[in-house]
């Protein structure tokens, strides 16, 4: 995630994107934008607000050499010579246009823009955004004739959210560049990323992190819960969210000891998991660091509701992994050939 306290931006251009399946154009400006002061006020928080919680980061990727990707080859260009920017900016949105192989990809905005200021782990670089604005919403426009007010309706770009964005930093690790990208859109997920962008997550604590709860999860939907039922599935999830934010590196013999007694359950999680890398294509590290922002993040995503036929929800707190075994208990009545649920507690709030 970055910073946007200090950032501002230096060059700002405009453009527009067509769609080669059904044949609309590209239309491009030939200079950038000069801001008055309310714009540039709405527009440098619209385009940087989605950033900033962001935890995952990408980097450049190419199946030959990452010097023929072709973002990687633009942002450099304009980093080394911002008198480029202009020229560097169409070719951009050329790119992106070769991508539109499906009647499906959206004509738009495209915004190309170069930042300053923009902090990012400790460090302060600048930075090149490119936008993509796919839908425009409807507002009404009042104005004055022959002495009485009237009112229109237009269509115009809502400052709520960005619905294509990624922020090249000017700035490397031993991976190359740093990116971030968000995506409100998402209809077509290899168009942004793996076409247009040709990007891949960084192999870092944030990666692994989200892979190995990502990976935990569908072990809790197809095995558990098809098994075990969805108290024990929502046990586990909290569990698992318990374990990687009382540890600062995973290991997962200690994670298999922690949350599993019997060995077979100890082998179904690793014949999961194989099943999980081979259809994924990775591999889960077997001990890596913890990055607390993305157990944060991940863990609001989770739902440990017990959703039953009898319209009756049982939401169990993910912050308390013991309470489910201690105070919830599943059963059958015979009587009325029903599965129940047995709560205990002290005291209603």
């Amino acid at each position: 995630m970055i910073s946007r306290k200090n950032a501002s931006i230096s060059k700002f251009i405009i453009h527009k994107v067509g769609n080669k399946f059904n044949d609309t154009k590209n239309a491009f400006s030939d200079q950038v934008v000069d801001f008055d002061e309310p714009s540039y006020d709405l527009m440098l928080p619209f385009l940087l607000r989605p950033f900033g919680t962001v935890v995952q980061s990408y980097r450049f990727n190419h199946h030959a050499n990452i010097s023929l990707n072709e973002i990687n080859s633009y942002s450099a260009q304009i980093f080394n010579d911002e008198e480029a920017f202009i020229e560097t900016s169409k070719h951009i949105v050329t790119h992106l246009y070769e991508q539109s192989s499906s009647a499906n990809i959206k004509t738009g905005d495209v915004l190309v823009v170069l930042f300053e200021g923009i902090e990012f782990r400790d460090i302060t670089t600048n930075a090149l955004g490119i936008f993509k604005i796919e839908n425009k919403v409807n507002f009404f426009q009042t104005y004055l004739e022959n002495n009485s007010y009237d009112v229109l309706v237009q269509k115009g770009i809502s400052s709520k959210k960005v619905d294509k964005g990624c922020l090249i930093l000017n700035q490397s690790d031993a991976e190359g560049n740093i990116i971030l990208s968000v995506d409100n859109n998402n209809y077509d997920a290899q168009y942004w990323i793996n076409h247009f962008l040709n990007i891949k997550y960084a192999d870092d604590a944030n990666n692994h992190t989200q892979q190995y709860i990502s990976f935990c999860k569908d072990f809790s939907s197809e095995i558990i819960k098809t098994s075990y039922g969805a108290q024990e599935q929502n046990t586990f999830l909290a569990k698992t969210i318990d374990f990687f934010k009382e540890n600062e590196v995973m290991n997962i013999e200690r994670f298999k000891d922690e949350l599993f007694e019997e060995d077979k359950h100890k082998k179904e999680f690793d014949d999961f998991k194989k099943e999980f890398e081979s259809e994924q294509n990775l591999v889960l590290r077997n001990q890596f660091d913890v990055a607390e922002a993305v157990v944060n993040k991940e863990k609001r995503k989770i739902k440990t509701d017990i959703k039953l036929d009898t319209n009756i929800q049982i939401k169990l707190d993910i912050d308390a992994p013991d309470a489910s075994e201690e105070y919830l208990e599943r059963g059958y009545d015979e009587e009325k050939k029903m599965h129940y649920y047995k709560v205990f507690f002290n005291s209603e709030n």
